[in-house]
């Protein structure tokens, strides 16, 4: 049996079918016209330079930042030359070198070098230094991709570079105030071991931050053991210990507080205690700076004096 279909139904269908294909259209016009935005947006950036290339790494896209950067007109370099002439020809040999051990196979130090990751699929973010038509120099980071047709056969490549220079620049500042830092730490601690009393920080609540030698010599201990450790807890009368990093909280400054310091064997050292208190460079308090020097001998020498003394006032 024969089913009819009426001119009515059939004129819907090709009603339908017209508008989905003008809808498929226009979503086609739409992406093109997208793409072309973007493509347009990054040969027109300055932000970075868009070197794009042929199969055998001739230069066939110099965008306006690529302009910028090295100083070529794209007449300079379309049809003419590759990414190598504008590369530093040793970095590229040690690029070579590198990436034949990485992935054990020989690789040219030559466009080969700057492309192969990407001709194998894989993501390739490398720094290297270009050189301007001027012949001046400058870091840069470049991002390489390959360009495939619609039979995936890499036809070119698209190399993506920014001007690293600022952050060398920032890099090399870091180096050199943190060299000036660990040689000042250097001097300021060469002074801190220098000293003849026995030295040590502590924290506001009389918990120890640091010593010198002499602080480990009078008590005994490592400076790995007494950093952590209650300041109190090596003299002989805890409490007055503790006592004298309260004054010096209080009073900003303590001279001649006597204490007895005893070491981890039991023998005991009578010290003259001075401390001040430190600030960070906002004023704010981080604690106390103490020195503790051996007066033994002095005391010895007061006791014979007071001996002296008193055999004298009974002859």
């Amino acid at each position: 049996m024969t089913v009819m279909t009426s001119p009515k139904v059939s004129t819907i269908s090709e009603s339908i079918q017209s508008v989905l294909e003008d809808t498929a259209e226009w979503q086609r016009q739409e992406s093109l016209l997208i793409t072309r935005a973007l493509q347009k947006a990054i040969l027109s950036s300055a932000n970075f330079s868009s070197i794009a290339t042929d199969a055998k790494g001739v230069i066939q896209i110099f965008n306006v930042g690529a302009e910028a950067m090295l100083g070529y007109a794209p007449a300079d370099v379309l049809n003419k030359i590759t990414p190598v002439d504008i590369s530093d020809p040793h970095e590229l040999v040690a690029r070579a070198k590198a990436l034949s051990i990485e992935l054990e196979t020989p690789i040219a130090p030559g466009f080969e070098a700057l492309v192969f990751k990407a001709s194998r699929g894989i993501e390739d973010i490398y720094e290297l230094t270009y050189i301007r038509k001027d012949g001046s120099r400058f870091p840069a980071v470049v991002s390489v991709t390959a360009l495939h047709d619609d039979q995936d056969v890499i036809i070119g490549y698209l190399l993506i570079g920014t001007d690293n220079t600022a952050r060398k620049q920032i890099e090399a500042e870091q180096r050199v105030l943190g060299q000036r830092l660990r040689d000042h730490q250097f001097y300021t601690r060469s002074l801190f071991e220098a000293n003849i009393d026995a030295l040590m920080t502590t924290d506001p609540a009389g918990i120890i931050t640091d010593v010198n030698k002499q602080m480990e010599l009078l008590t005994g201990c490592t400076r790995d053991e007494l950093i952590g450790a209650p300041f109190k807890n090596s003299f002989t009368d805890p409490g007055r210990a503790e006592d004298a990093i309260m004054l010096a909280l209080t009073k900003r400054k303590v001279t001649n507080y006597e204490l007895t310091a005893r070491d981890r064997d039991g023998k005991e050292t009578v010290v003259s205690y001075n401390a001040t208190t430190f600030y960070d460079r906002d004023r704010r308090l981080q604690g106390v700076f103490a020195a503790a020097r051996d007066i033994t001998e002095l005391k010895l020498a007061e006791k014979k004096i007071l001996e002296l003394a008193l055999h004298d006032s009974l002859t």
